[in-house]
């Protein structure tokens, strides 16, 4: 894991302006500080292609503050972009000055560095990404194509929020044509048939918010949400038929975003059946992220985000050092042979399993529970914190008979039961070596003959006794084995 970073980056875009501090690992940021302006640069640019000047009051206002607060940060490093709005106004740069003079070290980012930020932050979130970004913002759509970690063909269209509005306005057929026009145009429009498609901006993550509402999805965590592009109509048809009062008091909505939802609506399914996607899914990070993803070097790059997070937390809290790794390379004992896909999630649970002892012990595996649902992980779905979180559930003390419902709503039962083996083999682990890397390294598991067998260190038969024996067993048993021995 690299040393962290404290990184700024005010984002001044057609509809707002942002500034965030982010933290943690560097393949992992995570946020210290987020503070937005709804300035509304966009809106004049659209109707006179200049900036208003109230709105340009308002953003240089918050601008000062901002750079105020940066002053007194201590800050590794600073990125101010400009996108859209200032990038097609015929003041943008009058506007930049003025923002410079603020010691905001501003700059424009033209449609292809914004299209490539904004695939590098999908890239960022979901590693495995392979398909096509839509980053949405106020003035224009970015399209990108995104594969094998790599960022590909892009293009900037002027079809942002505000834009959609007024295409809208214009009659029903005049987005349709936009859209279509826009997509036929694209060298690799073949390629993304049948794919993805990423969904970047808060607009989109309003309404896949509103979408998990209306499917009553259990976990009302948003990064990586995905959902069939076919139900993107039915989806439009239902938030019609819904009042204003019943979306606003919909969980994570916010008000200012709802009244942008049904231009958000109308671009997504003019673009779902240009581009035919079989799945639509919200990326939790865009532009801001994929900005500090393209200043990490390849082998930065190439770490799991996972794994640099899950390490990152657990760095200050382990009950002792060396012992995540070790319980790692414990458990690669039996079930080493898994793909790369469950591996990871294993090894993030063992490295959190460490903190455990920081937790109430009457709650403690509620608390793990808590850890891996709710979590700021990056590059996971809901089914795979479901499986991260059956695991500690059972590795810091709950019964894997009783485990939380949602569980059950999020993963499949081959999973959860793989999850379930996972736990049992780290409470195996903590009552053999009581915590101690050394220990724990010395001491073999295997698998032979239909039979679960644990050769503890030579010389420590003293470790054997009825609750090893009987935690051995339980988890011969979750594995599909006839028993267990525990040679001392």
């Amino acid at each position: 894991m690299s040393a962290p970073r404290q990184q700024a980056i005010v984002d001044i875009g057609s509809n707002s302006i942002r500034l965030v501090v982010f933290g943690g690992a560097p393949r992992a940021p995570v946020v210290l500080y987020n503070e937005k302006l709804m300035a509304g640069l966009g809106r004049g640019v659209v109707a006179s292609g200049r900036l208003d000047q109230g709105a340009v009051r308002v953003a240089l206002a918050g601008l000062a503050r901002f750079a105020e607060l940066i002053r007194a940060m201590d800050l590794d490093s600073l990125d101010v972009v400009a996108t859209a709005a200032v990038r097609e106004a015929e003041n943008g740069e009058e506007f930049l000055a003025a923002v410079r003079d603020l010691g905001l070290p501003a700059r424009i980012l033209d449609g292809a560095g914004e299209a490539r930020a904004a695939g590098f932050g999908v890239i960022a979130g979901l590693p495995s990404a392979n398909g096509t970004v839509a980053d949405l913002g106020g003035g224009s759509l970015e399209l990108v194509r995104v594969a094998d970690g790599e960022v590909g063909e892009s293009a900037s269209f002027p079809l942002g929020a505000m834009r959609v509005a007024s295409l809208r306005a214009k009659g029903p057929a005049k987005l349709k044509r936009a859209v279509a026009e826009a997509v036929r145009g694209l060298a690799w429009r073949e390629q993304a048939i049948g794919k993805p498609l990423y969904l970047v901006g808060g607009s989109w993550r309003t309404l896949a918010r509103l979408h998990m509402h209306l499917a009553g999805f259990p976990l009302p965590v948003i990064a990586n949400y995905g959902f069939s592009a076919s139900e993107v109509k039915p989806m439009r048809r239902s938030l019609a038929a819904t009042s204003a009062a019943a979306l606003n008091a919909v969980p994570g909505v916010k008000s200012s975003r709802l009244p942008q939802i049904g231009d958000a609506g109308a671009l997504l399914a003019e673009l779902s059946e240009a581009l035919k996607p079989d799945r639509c899914v919200v990326s939790a990070f865009g532009l801001r992220e994929g900005l500090l993803f393209a200043r990490l070097d390849a082998e930065e790059r190439a770490r799991d985000p996972l794994i640099e997070g899950a390490r990152f937390m657990a760095a200050a809290q382990q009950q002792v050092p060396g012992y995540s790794d070790a319980l790692c390379a414990w458990l690669d004992q039996l079930f080493g042979e898994e793909a790369h896909d469950l591996t990871r999630l294993r090894n993030a649970v063992c490295l959190l399993r460490g903190t455990g002892w920081s937790s109430n012990p009457e709650f403690r595996a509620l608390g793990g529970e808590e850890m891996a649902l709710h979590g700021n992980w990056t590059g996971i779905t809901a089914a795979e914190r479901a499986t991260m979180a059956m695991a500690l559930f059972v590795g810091m003390g709950g019964s894997g008979d009783a485990p939380p419902p949602i569980l059950a709503e999020l993963a499949d039962q081959e999973r959860l039961s793989r999850a379930k083996a996972w736990g049992l083999a780290m409470r195996l682990a903590q009552r053999i070596a009581g915590g101690a890397p050394a220990l724990l390294g010395a001491t073999r598991m295997a698998r032979e003959e239909g039979r679960l067998v644990v050769t503890l260190p030579p010389g420590h038969a003293a470790l054997l006794d009825a609750t090893v024996e009987r935690r051995a067993a339980r988890l011969a048993t979750a594995l599909g084995l006839s028993g267990a021995t525990v040679l001392a």
